[in-house]
This record gives C-alpha cells, sequence and structure tokens, in this order.
C-alpha cells in the first residue's frame, strides 16, 4: 500500500463516484453533453406530468 501510494499519490486514494466535475473544467462537447441529458430529462418529467393531467381530467370528467 505504502508504494502504491508513493507512485500514484493519495488523491487516487479518494472516492470520487458521485461527484461531478465544475462546470467550469467541462469541455464544450462535455457541457454540450450534460445539457442534453437535463433537457432529456425535464421532457420525460413533463411528458408524464401531461400524461397523469390527462388522465386526471378524464376522471373528473367520468364523475361529473
Amino acid at each position: 500500500m505504502y508504494q502504491w501510494v508513493k507512485k500514484y499519490g493519495d488523491e487516487a486514494l479518494k472516492d470520487k463516484r458521485g461527484h461531478k466535475k465544475e462546470e467550469a473544467k467541462l469541455t464544450p462537447e462535455e457541457q454540450m453533453k450534460r445539457q442534453m441529458k437535463k433537457l432529456e430529462r425535464d421532457n420525460e418529467r413533463l411528458r408524464a406530468e401531461n400524461l397523469f393531467l390527462k388522465k386526471l381530467e378524464e376522471i373528473e370528467r367520468r364523475q361529473k
């Protein structure tokens, strides 16, 4: 372990899973991919919301 830390540094031992890069350190391509993923998530959420509202409207219409 000592040799490994000496060779790669103790920074290499840190668990970086789940951490995102800062926006300033991203390449333009990475920024575009991140923006596209965000837009896709937003789009999917809005589709689900619209489907829910349509079903709710149908239920309310049936009750009248």
